[in-house]
């Protein structure tokens, strides 16, 4: 297995400390968020990690640096020329070749601050035989957005915004959609290998869908949230909700942001 974070992001919510930092290496009790991440994919036993950048890409190139790669072997994929959103990263390493020589991959936002076991979840994956992706998901978790999954077999079958009443995909009806579990999405999934093609397919279909798009090598950004949506019903992408209780912090919120160093700073003592 290996393991890609996604750092790229701009941090908008976090000015203004990302007016001159990468939101990945905003501190938490004394290390990068990002660090924190890549000690925890360590601590699961994956080696190999691919990191994307674009805002204050050399930082994170430095801060890599410095640290050593914390003993990893650590790819970057750079999306300076273009910021391509979590799908369009994703399809841009397939284009690049980055996800070879493995049979599964776990994907972790940067700006996610959680102490469930990897382990588990990774176990979970390779038990769950024939799922395309496993989305780390909390049906408790407050969300205005909720991903629905059929309550027996945990398979994705749709998403809600529950101020707007919208549902997709087309074709699902409310009265279907209210038989589902719903449950917000934690930043964290595993993606089989072989899946990634489908992903580069879906990315070819949006490019060709918007010609004068900006693109990067071809590629133009999506969310691999709307893939999910779109393609769940062609594919398995199933629930993991930990049977451990566990923290979860979206540290890209400022009040998310101290709540998360209160936590874990708590932690240590």
């Amino acid at each position: 297995m290996k393991a890609v974070v996604f750092a790229a992001g701009m941090g908008t919510r976090l000015k203004p400390f990302t007016d001159r930092h990468p939101k990945a290496l905003v501190d938490i009790d004394g290390e990068a968020m990002l660090g924190h991440v890549l000690l925890k994919i360590k601590a699961a036993g994956i080696s190999e990690v691919i990191v994307n950048v674009h805002h204050f890409a050399s930082q994170i190139v430095d801060y890599l640096k410095a640290r050593n790669d914390f003993g990893m072997t650590v790819h970057i994929s750079d999306e300076s020329a273009l910021l391509l959103d979590t799908g369009g990263a994703l399809a841009l390493l397939y284009r690049r070749g980055l996800l070879e020589n493995c049979d599964s991959v776990l994907v972790h936002n940067a700006d996610i601050m959680t102490d469930f076991s990897l382990r588990d979840f990774s176990r979970a994956f390779a038990v769950e035989t024939g799922a395309e992706a496993m989305l780390l998901v909390d049906s408790t978790r407050s969300s205005t957005r909720k991903l629905l999954f059929d309550r027996d077999s945990m398979c994705m079958c749709g998403w809600q915004n529950e101020n707007t009443g919208q549902i997709r995909p087309e074709g699902l009806t409310p009265r279907k959609a209210e038989k589902c579990m719903k449950a917000a999405f934690g930043g964290v999934h595993i993606i089989s290998v072989g899946t990634f093609a489908d992903i580069a397919d879906y990315a070819a279909r949006i490019a060709k869908k918007a010609p004068e798009a900006d693109n990067l090598d071809g590629i133009v950004p999506f969310s691999i949230t709307d893939y999910y949506i779109g393609m769940c019903r062609k594919n398995f992408f199933c629930a993991y909700q930990p049977a451990e209780a566990y923290r979860w912090f979206d540290v890209g919120r400022p009040e998310s942001l101290e709540k998360a160093r209160k936590a874990f700073a708590k932690s240590r003592n």
